[in-house]
């Protein structure tokens, strides 16, 4: 098929196989709503990897879930970042990407890069504002205010740069997926297993904003 064109032995093996074990440990020490928002972000990472298009209406289901799952645990941070900005955005970018396409497989979008002044700016723009999220969110309560401030703060910038198709995402969803393995091994072990599922999703999705990184360096446009 046309779609998978651009597949290798990779993108099919990590697939399959990070859902079926995502699974087994989701169903061990997991809700079934964890299972299914640690599964459909992992789909949806791995069609972002590959430029796919599909990935937002994916994605969609992800972000709800996630969204009512930080909440229980208090992570404001996380809850607002999903509710009020990645669901809208899921909308936002799917418009974007569609009138960006790849005329040479279905559903893939056109990629492109940053210029250096643009890639010092943005750093500093994210220096200031994760500083002045943390003071507002330790004054909420948040258990993890900084590391909650970073992957916030970070994913809002992130998400921008992935709805204009900019390379340099990845760069922050790695950094991203470090805090939010930091954040959610707090919850972990001061709240038990039940939702560990999320903190594998957060590992998957480590090892796939490395490869997103790699596929979109591999050709730009």
């Amino acid at each position: 098929m046309n779609y998978f064109k651009d597949w290798n032995w990779w993108d099919y093996t990590w697939t399959i196989i990070s859902s079926i074990i995502g699974t087994w440990i989701g169903l061990q020490w997991g809700s079934w709503l964890s299972v299914i928002t640690m599964l459909t972000g992992l789909w949806c990472v791995i069609l972002v990897a590959k430029g796919r298009i599909f990935n937002y209406y994916i994605g969609i289901i992800n972000v709800i879930g996630y969204a009512y799952i930080s909440y229980t645990y208090q992570l404001y941070g996380e809850v607002m970042l999903n509710a009020l900005y990645f669901l809208p955005m899921q909308f936002v970018g799917l418009y974007i990407w569609s009138k960006n396409k790849d005329n040479n497989i279905i559903d893939k979008v056109k990629t492109q890069f940053l210029n250096n002044r643009a890639r010092i700016w943005w750093s500093f723009i994210s220096i200031i504002s994760i500083i002045i999220y943390a003071f507002i969110l330790k004054s909420m309560g948040d258990p993890t205010p900084y590391l909650d401030s970073t992957s916030t703060i970070l994913s809002v910038i992130a998400m921008i740069l992935m709805a204009w198709r900019y390379m340099e995402q990845w760069i922050l969803w790695i950094i991203v997926d470090i805090v939010s393995i930091a954040m959610w091994l707090i919850v972990v072990l001061n709240e038990g297993t039940n939702d560990i599922a999320l903190l594998i999703m957060w590992i998957a999705f480590l090892i796939n904003a490395v490869y997103g990184f790699i596929c979109w360096n591999t050709k730009k446009g």
